[in-house]
């Protein structure tokens, strides 16, 4: 079973063009919003456990991880090419961990088939709460706006422009759709979008629930292009991203649908963990905001590029 992603830009005859075709347009509508910023400026169930684990990189240039992901960019399209603007100095490279078994990447199956979101016309889209296609359920949950920026760390951290990246998590009942059996139909909380020339992506979506077992975190994959986005096989990064504690415990005490997450919470910590025990200072991310207004979660994703 497959996530399907619709964006909503997109309608009529493109709306059955794919992924490549999504990523297009979408790279191309945000460049024409830059141009014109420019101009005005001259006149943010209880499951199993997501196994496996990488090492934090510390202050390095090189990545230290032992993780599971590492199939090289074979798809057509453009190339994703580094800025010119990036911040000059050393980053980590982010580690590489397991896409854990919910991933909706084409590479294991659901029980009705291979389940591969990437295939599906509409996953291209900044607003991931609601299904697609033929499914109409909405994940409920705080609100977070997400924005990850992608830099090179093999380059003073450049910008890294054109590249994809697809990001998945669990709602806040710690179901993941297409897999988890009370949500199998649905296709929310996946989506994928390509980094503008700033090397950033926003992802309108909810703060993520803890299920037994693991700290809260979503998982993300990084593809060369939009047209190697297709499958798993493509990604040349694989990692997931850690929030606050403090935070944690404010949603998950105070937040309607969470009850489950606070008290699955409070069994697990980062020192237990099965992906973070190892070091997370690179994948943790700064977080503003509140239970009320919603938050604002920032990363910047160093890769060996």
């Amino acid at each position: 079973m497959q996530p399907h992603r619709h964006d909503a830009q997109e309608s009529g005859h493109d709306h059955d063009q794919g992924l490549a075709h999504d990523l297009a347009v979408l790279q191309r509508r945000r460049r024409a919003l830059g141009l014109l910023a420019g101009v005005a400026g001259l006149g943010g169930l209880t499951l199993l456990g997501c196994g496996g684990g990488g090492s934090d990189a510390g202050t390095s240039t090189t990545g230290t991880g032992t993780g599971t992901g590492t199939g090289t960019g074979t798809g057509t399209g453009s190339t994703g090419s580094t800025g010119s603007t990036g911040t000059t100095g050393s980053c980590s490279v982010i580690p590489e961990e397991t896409a854990g078994p919910y991933p909706g990447d084409g590479s294991n199956s659901n029980g009705s088939g291979v389940a591969n979101a990437l295939a599906l016309s509409g996953i291209v889209r900044s607003d991931i709460r609601t299904s697609i296609g033929t499914a109409s359920g909405t994940a409920g949950g705080v609100p977070l706006t997400l924005t990850l920026k992608l830099v090179n760390a093999s380059s003073s951290c450049a910008d890294l422009s054109g590249y994809a990246i697809y990001l998945w998590h669990c709602d806040r009942e710690g179901r993941y759709s297409l897999y988890s059996a009370s949500v199998v139909n649905e296709n929310y909380l996946r989506g994928v979008q390509s980094t503008g020339s700033d090397g950033t992506v926003t992802f309108t979506t909810i703060f993520p629930g803890c299920y037994d077992g693991r700290m809260p975190h979503m998982h993300f994959e990084v593809y060369r292009n939009a047209g190697a986005a297709t499958s798993y096989a493509n990604k040349i990064k694989t990692s997931q991203i850690a929030f606050p504690t403090a935070a944690c415990t404010t949603v998950y005490s105070t937040a309607s649908g969470y009850s489950s997450s606070l008290t699955n919470f409070n069994r697990i910590s980062f020192a237990s963990d099965n992906v973070f025990s190892d070091g997370y200072t690179t994948q943790l991310a700064t977080l503003t905001g509140d239970v009320a207004s919603g938050y604002a979660a920032t990363l910047t994703v160093g890769i060996a590029a």
